[in-house]
């Protein structure tokens, strides 16, 4: 996969989301975990998703909260994991 920006990283992800959930106006920093529009099964499935569509491997070093917890911060960890 070429390199992607992180505008379009977040895209997809949010795509993702909201192709399964009602983000409603959620911002690319809102925490999805304290709004409730994510709980952790669907959690299991984002990560699935970014290890699938990304091309990482999320290993148990990675299972921190704050990796996940917004678009923002999954796009972040996404283009650090892929360096």
């Amino acid at each position: 996969m070429a390199t992607m920006s992180a505008q379009e990283v977040k895209r997809l992800i949010r795509e993702f989301i909201a192709e399964s959930i009602n983000l409603g106006n959620a911002s690319d920093d809102e925490n999805l975990f304290e709004t409730g529009i994510v709980n952790s099964l669907f959690a299991i499935q984002l990560m699935t998703f970014i290890e699938k569509t990304f091309q990482i491997e999320i290993g148990t070093e990675d299972l921190d909260i704050d990796n996940f917890k917004s678009i923002s911060a999954a796009a972040q960890f996404i283009l650090k994991k892929k360096g």
